[in-house]
Formats: structure tokens, C-alpha cells, sequence
């Protein structure tokens, strides 16, 4: 048995085409979304996230405001380049690139609008998540949420198993996943025989940052497993699951590149056009 591949490029593909037409809506009426991204230092691996995002802008008309800030920024400067955005009404959304510089607390972040925080890593966003009352969800976790359903797959009354535990990834993508009636573990560096836990998983969200940290030995058979690692070994990209051994044992696996990142650029451009049409609501009235 061969894994059958979760095509997120795909996928990515259907939502642009959706999204343009919503863009398009917005144009006529006069409003122009806009993201604001900001990098911290230059590291090439952000670089290209940030990079990616803005292509996917410029696909979809979307205007960007690109600001790149030298690594060695204070904290208040940051803060202060963000009030700044906070207040240009231009700005529809804000997307401070992760991770930041050590001397610099991600609680940055918690500047951001959280009308315009797009990435809704805001405390009261993660809050309204958290209640079932979402405006704008993480990206990462949403684009898993949708890639699990696309495949048909039921996810009520499966057992998810979540390796990561990041405000980022882990806890929100377990949160989405009980809103969808699934029963869910969260593992962690913590948690002694993880094999115990994740060989029990229908579905399987890897996200720790550790490159084939999971293999076969540990998924169960004919389990739907998500990988959302992402690191350069060898001269290519590999995810947190042993593609090749994992495959060999669940039914559907996401393939990196091509699974989760797609899906996280493609969440991001649906919550930038979300937040345009959420202020011009506010704005017009209506």
C-alpha cells in the first residue's frame, strides 16, 4: 500500500480562483485590499516565506506595502512601525513575519490591530477561536482544516492525535479540530512514548520542527497524516514524517513541499480579503 497524496497546490489553486472574483467585487465598490508585511532582519529562509505571500498578493491584486526593518530594530521601534500601519487607513491587514530576532518578544504581535491581524495570532482573535465566534483564524491551522476535508474524510468522531503544542500551529489547529467534533491528544517534548499516542491517531498533525522525526513504526495503518515541518536537508525541502516509510503505512499524507504551505499562503490571502470586506462593512455601514 502507497499513500495516496493530499495535493495542497492543488487545492490552493481552487481558492485563488474564488478569491479573485471576491477581490474583483471589491475593486468595483472602490476598495482596494492591501497587506502590509513586515520582516525583521534577513534571513533567507523568511525571505522566501515573505516572498511567496507577496506573489500571491500581486496573483489576486492585491496590494503590498513591503517593509523590511534591520535586524538589530528595538522592540518599541517595531512597536511603533506597527501603530503606524494600525493607523493608515490604506492598510487593510498586517503580517509581521515569524520568527522575530531573539531580543525582540513575539508579544510584538499583540500591537497588530486585531482587525487587521491577519494571521489571528492576536490574543483577542485566538479568544473569539477559542469561544467559536472566529474572525480570522491561524493560517497554518485553517489550511489543515481544509485539506483534511477535501479529502472526503469525516472528521467527527475520529481521534486526532496534534505533536506540537505552539500558539501557532498546535493549540489552534486542536481547537479546530474539537469544533468538528473530532477527540483530540495534544503530545508534546514532554510526553513519554509518543509511538503510544500517535499509532492510535486516524488523523496525525505533526508539528515539531524535527526533519523525519516520524516514521512508519509510529503511524497507524490507513491513517490521514498531516506533516507540517519544513526544513532544507540535503540540498532539498523534507518535512517532520519519513515520507517514504510513512507512506507505506497511512491511506493519505501530505507531501512536503506541496501539502501544508501552499494551504497557509492561501488562508492568509482569504483572511486578507476577509479583513478589506469586514472594514468596508464597518465603514459603509451595512
Amino acid at each position: 500500500m502507497t499513500a495516496q497524496p493530499i495535493d495542497g497546490t492543488a487545492l490552493a489553486t481552487k481558492i485563488y480562483k474564488k478569491l479573485g472574483d471576491e477581490v474583483k467585487t471589491l475593486l468595483q465598490v472602490g476598495v482596494q485590499p492591501c497587506l502590509a508585511t513586515v520582516l525583521v532582519g534577513d534571513d533567507p529562509a523568511s525571505r522566501h516565506y515573505v516572498h511567496k505571500k507577496q506573489e500571491a498578493c500581486k496573483l489576486l491584486r492585491i496590494e503590498v506595502l513591503d517593509f523590511q526593518l534591520n535586524s538589530n530594530i528595538s522592540q518599541d521601534e517595531l512597536v511603533s512601525v506597527i501603530e503606524e500601519l494600525n493607523g493608515n487607513e490604506k492598510v487593510n491587514s498586517i503580517l509581521v513575519q515569524l520568527p522575530l530576532p531573539n531580543h525582540i518578544d513575539e508579544t510584538v504581535l499583540h500591537s497588530i490591530s486585531p482587525d487587521k491581524d491577519v494571521d489571528g495570532l492576536h490574543p483577542l482573535n485566538l479568544g473569539l477561536l477559542l469561544q467559536g465566534k472566529e474572525r480570522f483564524v491561524p493560517c497554518t491551522p485553517k489550511g489543515i482544516i481544509r485539506l483534511v476535508k477535501s479529502t472526503g474524510i469525516l472528521i467527527e468522531s475520529k481521534h486526532v492525535v496534534v505533536l506540537g503544542r505552539s500558539n501557532i500551529v498546535g493549540k489552534p489547529t486542536a481547537i479546530l479540530f474539537l469544533r468538528e467534533n473530532a477527540t483530540v491528544t495534544i503530545c508534546h517534548s514532554k510526553t513519554p512514548n509518543l509511538a503510544l499516542f500517535t499509532t492510535q491517531a486516524d488523523i496525525l498533525v505533526v508539528a515539531i520542527g524535527k526533519p523525519r522525526f516520524v516514521g512508519g513504526s509510529m503511524v497507524k495503518e490507513r491513517a490521514v497524516v498531516v506533516d507540517v515541518g519544513i526544513t532544507k536537508s540535503g540540498g532539498k525541502f523534507v518535512g517532520d514524517i519519513n515520507f517514504e516509510s510513512v507512506s507505506k503505512v497511512a491511506r493519505l499524507i501530505t507531501p512536503v513541499p506541496g501539502g501544508v504551505g501552499p494551504m497557509t499562503v492561501a488562508m492568509l490571502m482569504e483572511n486578507t480579503v476577509l479583513a478589506a470586506q469586514m472594514q468596508f462593512k464597518n465603514k459603509d455601514g451595512s
